[in-house]
């Protein structure tokens, strides 16, 4: 990425990223529909509800993952192949040491978690049922998105793309034997899913061991953790995946405010999450591209071409945005009946739709920003700006709406509201801030002077 065309470069790293996240989303989307049509509602509610537990832990994953990622593609831009290969088996051993981590307490705090959201009696027990086993299967989706960063750091997303089609339509497959043909019910699609991820594991490291690059080849004998590197990627890691899985786990919170509108506004709600996950999948494809790009870029020593990167890829987010939110304003309800065709949740989730989605293109902003400043290493400014909108901004603005007008129009503006205030102040951030200081190793700025 440290020559050719910006455009091309961002589009043709984004487009396998994007098709890639269409797939991941799949997962839980086929879970869902799978369990509202075949199984039962106590099932479905369940599922929905612990979709942000899943999140959260998607995301702090992803962005320890990217924490990785900035490393290795700093050094890869910059042409330093040992450094490299010392980072890639440092986050390998990392991830299977959070693994068993992970694993163990996940099974463990389930009915802690399934509290935290709500459920009771029946719906209760079908969410300890799809979750524990989720927890047991972890080790796949986190090896799987450990081994996609290395991968995409160095410029190759169309193989993690690739796995991603081949078990999200394997997924599908063996939800509907496991629920239709052996009548597994809520079980089923969660053996679906973890038998699913671990195949996208077993792909991806299958790839890193044959890679003829020694600079993210995998040798099983060099796993051992490098303490420079560990604390490099710790620096932009843990705070990319605090963010990403705080932000995620918020929306705890906020479901708990959507629970006290009634079962057609919470039903209405799960539906339009559903669509929401995919409509923001564009902007974070075009994120994670630029976040790659400044990397390599800053490794390189151009400064002024990751800037270039910058502004391409604000643009483009804000193209592709704009073409997924136009068909959302207009088929609003024939999107939210995707899922489940009462007409009271189909009308509370095309009013959701279609007040929530114009504002996407103020997430262009914040994630385009944050993105790039994470590819700079200057991961911690991103996290607690986040931190603040989404987490603490909104739930003081929820508290305060509770007290004045509660309705579901004024408590989903909390949303908007963080993203208007994020996206803000990470525009102010990359304006102001040295950010591209925070450079981790390679060549120094191309326009720089002796002796500077």
């Amino acid at each position: 990425m440290t020559s050719g065309n910006i455009a091309w470069l961002l589009i043709k790293f984004a487009i396998p990223l994007l098709i890639g996240y269409l797939f991941q989303q799949m997962y839980s989307t086929v879970d869902l529909f799978v369990v509202g049509h075949y199984v039962n509602d106590s099932a479905y509610a369940a599922i929905g509800a612990v979709t942000v537990i899943i999140n959260a832990l998607i995301g702090f994953f992803m962005g320890l993952s990217a924490g990785a990622g900035v490393v290795i593609s700093q050094y890869y831009g910059a042409g330093e192949e040992e450094n490299a290969s010392r980072a890639v088996h440092t986050i390998l051993l990392m991830t299977l040491i959070m693994a068993v981590i992970s694993t163990a307490l996940g099974v463990t705090l389930t009915p802690f978690f399934l509290r935290l959201v709500h459920l009771s009696g029946q719906t209760y027990e079908e969410g300890r049922i799809y979750l524990t086993i989720y927890f047991a299967g972890v080790s796949g989706l986190m090896f799987y998105n450990t081994g996609a960063g290395i991968l995409r750091a160095v410029g190759d997303s169309t193989r993690p793309f690739i796995f991603l089609v081949i078990t999200a339509v394997l997924n599908t497959v063996l939800d509907i034997v496991f629920v239709t043909v052996i009548d597994l019910g809520v079980a089923g699609v969660a053996y679906a899913t973890i038998a699913s991820q671990i195949i996208s594991a077993v792909l991806v490291i299958i790839v890193l061991v044959r890679s003829k690059s020694p600079a993210y080849k995998l040798y099983l004998k060099r796993l051992r953790i490098h303490r420079d590197m560990l604390l490099k990627i710790v620096r932009i890691g843990i705070p990319s995946a605090i963010q990403m899985a705080i932000t995620s786990f918020s929306n705890v919170f906020v479901q708990s405010y959507i629970v006290d509108l009634g079962d057609a506004v919470l039903g209405g709600y799960t539906s339009y999450a559903r669509i929401d996950g995919f409509t923001l999948l564009p902007v974070q494809s075009i994120s994670l591209a630029a976040t790659t790009f400044v990397g390599q870029n800053l490794g390189a020593g151009d400064v002024e071409r990751a800037k270039k990167g910058t502004r391409t890829a604000l643009l483009l987010s804000l193209a592709a945005t704009l073409i997924c939110i136009i068909p959302i304003l207009i088929f609003a309800e024939q999107l939210a009946a995707i899922f489940n065709t009462s007409p009271a949740i189909v009308e509370a989730g095309a009013l959701i739709l279609r007040l929530m989605s114009p504002f996407y293109l103020f997430c262009c902003f914040n994630q385009i920003y944050a993105g790039v400043l994470r590819g700079a290493g200057a991961a911690l400014a991103p996290m607690l700006i986040m931190l603040f909108s989404f987490v603490f901004l909104r739930q003081i603005y929820l508290f305060i709406i509770r007290q004045i007008a509660y309705s579901v129009v004024w408590v989903l503006f909390g949303y908007p509201l963080g993203w208007m205030v994020c996206s803000l102040l990470c525009y102010l951030y990359y304006r102001l801030a040295h950010w591209e200081k925070y450079r981790i190793t390679g060549a120094p700025p191309k326009d720089s002077q002796p002796g500077q």
